[in-house]
């Protein structure tokens, strides 16, 4: 029953993911993806914070091990400093659906990294299911990218870019896995994260002398209220709910399963954008969502 637990907390994750990535791609587009990305970790870290004290009497989880200590910094520096730098980038130049169809990578990422570091295995039957649902997300998404109207250029430069935030993903969970051996407080272990990421990415605009410049694209109301909504449902509540999962199931069936957001985007894609549902999308979601079905039901 536990890994139904966390098989239904990477599913949940992908909806948080789903959600947060349209709310970050129109502030993107507003004030910049490195503003986005730099403005909603600092407002996820209070958040963090304050989530924290609240449950465990304290602001930081001053008591973890150093070893823990520097596997959630390593995955946040990783995951959050260096791989969401590089997707909301994509975000911007080619847009959320081709963007999150290279996050179909992480899956394959993590699976190779979780089979060289952690020895972990997957049955034939799930490397299947994970193969079925990695297809219909590819399906899904890869229909109408051709003739992007970003350029060949741009859409090279933004290809690149999804490939770094996909690794940069995968890099992540790898050390949050580690980090969450012995079953250390998953929102304990994302406050690590956040924390570490929140304060290189402040000091690297600092030195830059972007810092100014930031404060002052904030007065942007609509682009703060979408940077604030896409904080709470990513870096707060997907992200527990990612070390959750990858803490109750293999690392390979939690990423593929968290990488069912383009799916699940398909029916914002219609009703917010307009987008036409065609055929194919619709049998692309159904060997996705069957491929996730299977990695329920096996064992």
């Amino acid at each position: 029953m536990t890994h139904l637990y966390g098989e239904g907390a990477a599913l949940l994750t992908a909806i948080c993911w789903s959600t947060n990535s349209i709310f970050f791609s129109l502030a993107g587009r507003r004030v910049g993806s490195a503003t986005v990305n730099h403005i909603r970790l600092w407002v996820a870290l209070l958040i963090l914070l304050l989530i924290h004290l609240v449950l465990y009497g304290t602001f930081f989880p001053f008591s973890a091990a150093p070893d823990r200590l520097l596997w959630f910094a390593i995955s946040g520096l990783a995951g959050f400093a260096m791989g969401d730098a590089f997707l909301f980038e994509a975000l911007v130049v080619i847009g959320p659906r081709l963007s999150m169809l290279l996050m179909v990578l992480a899956p394959i990422f993590g699976t190779a990294l979780a089979w060289v570091f952690l020895g972990e295995t997957l049955s034939p039957a799930k490397i299947g299911a994970i193969l079925l649902t990695m297809a219909g997300i590819a399906w899904v998404i890869s229909a109408g990218h051709n003739n992007h109207p970003a350029g060949k250029g741009k859409l090279l430069a933004g290809v690149l870019l999804g490939v770094g935030g996909a690794a940069g993903q995968a890099v992540g969970a790898l050390f949050s896995k580690l980090g969450m051996a012995g079953g250390f407080s998953p929102i304990s272990g994302n406050l690590i994260r956040v924390t570490t990421a929140t304060l290189a990415l402040s000091l690297f605009h600092l030195m830059r002398g972007q810092m100014k410049e930031e404060i002052g694209q904030m007065r942007d109301r609509r682009a703060l209220t979408e940077i604030a909504s896409g904080a709470m449902l990513g870096p707060v509540v997907g992200v527990v709910l990612s070390l959750y999962a990858i803490s109750r199931i293999q690392l390979g069936v939690a990423s593929t399963l968290m990488a069912l957001s383009p799916v699940i985007l398909l029916p914002a894609s219609h009703f917010l954008f307009g987008e036409k549902i065609t055929l194919r999308a619709i049998s692309g979601t159904f060997l996705a969502l069957l491929g996730a079905a299977l990695l329920f039901l096996l064992k």
